[in-house]
């Protein structure tokens, strides 16, 4: 009997539990062929989801026709290569759109609940396809009571750029659902950042973070009632990030 040409690999069944790159074989001394244009393929579309624009236009329209207000701010990195190049810029309120979101809190004077921000961050692709769909899927799940500013879309945003809308705005508690890093598997993971008592100067570690909300990761009702369940807790007790542990698999337990 001959010698079949290709070696089998006892780990090729992993590869169906896992888009990790894992198992992927060898030629001689490199990598097979269509390993090769796989792993071509991924850095190209994280490339891409990088430089990508967000269409805000249609993000809008998007969030109007499920009864959100909107309004759309822009930081002080006025195009993508210096935001890329000058993370300070991004996480820096645009002076005129600080000024008119201020305006908008004077004609509404009355103490906002929570202020959801969305930010192209590092990949305006998880922005477009997972802020909408998880809003929708959170908003059943909080209080009929709790009040909201408009949600505000951020161009050129990084996280703490939510601080200082939220504090703008008035509001008690801010959740930035920002795209992030591109991985080689995941050009367009979805992260989230509640920070209680938002103000300009904020640290991480005042933050929550929920991360790779997106189908293939963490799915958009999971992500919805962890959030539901951070944002109740932050609301009562007044903290959030470091101070304020994820407990929300332990209540979820206790639902009949």
């Amino acid at each position: 009997m001959s010698k079949p040409i290709v070696t089998p690999n006892d780990w090729q069944a992993l590869r169906a539990a896992t888009p990790a790159r894992l198992a992927l074989g060898r030629a001689g001394a490199g990598m097979p062929t269509d390993e090769t244009l796989r792993f071509s393929w991924a850095h190209a579309m994280a490339r891409d989801a990088v430089h990508a624009w967000l269409d805000a236009e249609a993000l809008e329209l998007r969030l109007r026709e499920q009864g959100w207000a909107v309004e759309q701010v822009h930081s002080q990195a006025t195009d993508r290569a210096t935001y890329l190049r000058r993370p300070d810029l991004g996480r820096q309120l645009d002076a005129e759109d600080a000024a008119r979101l201020r305006a908008l809190h004077r004609d509404v004077p009355a103490p906002a609940g929570i202020c959801f921000v969305i930010g192209d961050g590092l990949s305006a692709l998880a922005a477009e396809r997972h802020a909408v769909p998880l809003l929708a899927a959170l908003r059943p799940l909080l209080p009929a009571t709790l009040r909201f500013t408009p949600v505000v879309i951020a161009r050129q945003a990084r996280v703490a750029l939510a601080d200082e809308i939220a504090e703008a705005l008035g509001a008690e508690l801010v959740v930035m659902l920002i795209g992030e890093r591109p991985g080689l598997s995941s050009p367009d993971g979805l992260g989230l950042y509640l920070t209680c008592a938002p103000r300009r100067g904020r640290r991480d570690a005042e933050r929550n973070c929920i991360s790779n909300v997106r189908p293939e990761g963490l799915p958009y009702a999971d992500a919805a009632f962890r959030l539901s369940w951070l944002i109740g807790e932050a609301l009562r007790r007044g903290l959030s990030g470091v101070k304020l542990k994820d407990e929300s698999e332990q209540a979820s337990r206790r639902l009949p």
